[in-house]
């Protein structure tokens, strides 16, 4: 791979790697396969630093070019391996989450509900495949009702609404569950345990219409 390619290379994957939170939701089933090239693409590069600094050593240090891929492929691989998800917390830039629940179902597979201080929710699915669902909502009372749902391309349907309520697992009166309804005659529901519940944080605040 010729100097100039090397460098392209590593700034796409680097670009690709620390905006995969806009796009991993989007591909579904064919989020594990992009993973996998990453891995791959990121194992390659690994070879080819090796490679660079062969050169580099038996040039007695004369290409600067081959310094700058050699520093440029080492700041990425490193800034990958200790942070494989991206150097920036979008979700933490899009709002403080005063809501967060999950559930891990069978072959591991986990749903994470989280809803946001603007009135906005994201469900992120990941069971062989990525699939994420946004849209906003707002609070009656006690019940918890999704508006303007974006379910994508991977699903057809997202809940009406939901309750908290004691959790079913644990009942020590410390833990509760968020109940989703598909409808108002669903009455079996879907729950997902909470780990995280400021939604007091709301009592003044009205959602954007």
């Amino acid at each position: 791979m010729k100097n100039k390619g090397l460098l392209i290379t590593t700034i796409i994957f680097f670009l690709t790697v620390n905006t995969t939170y806009y796009w991993e939701g989007k591909l579904g089933l064919f989020a594990f396969p992009a993973f996998l090239i990453l891995t791959v693409i990121y194992l390659e590069l690994g070879v080819l630093l090796i490679r660079q600094i062969y050169f580099l050593v038996r040039e007695k240090f004369t290409d600067k070019t081959r310094l700058i891929n050699i520093g440029l492929l080492t700041i990425v691989l490193t800034l990958t391996f200790l942070r494989p998800f991206g150097l920036i917390d979008f979700d933490k830039l899009e709002g403080d989450n005063v809501l967060v629940a999950e559930r891990e179902g069978a072959a591991n597979c986990m749903t994470t509900l989280k809803l946001k201080d603007d009135f906005t929710f994201s469900e992120r699915s990941v069971c062989f495949g990525v699939t994420e669902i946004k849209g906003n909502y707002h609070l009656q009372n006690d019940t918890i009702y999704f508006d303007n749902v974006d379910v994508g391309r991977h699903e057809n349907e997202f809940y009406k609404f939901a309750i908290i309520k004691p959790s079913k697992f644990n009942k020590d009166g410390k833990h509760f569950d968020l109940t989703r309804y598909e409808s108002l005659t669903d009455t079996v529901g879907h729950e997902l345990w909470i780990t995280k519940n400021d939604l007091n944080k709301l009592k003044d605040k009205k959602p954007n219409r």
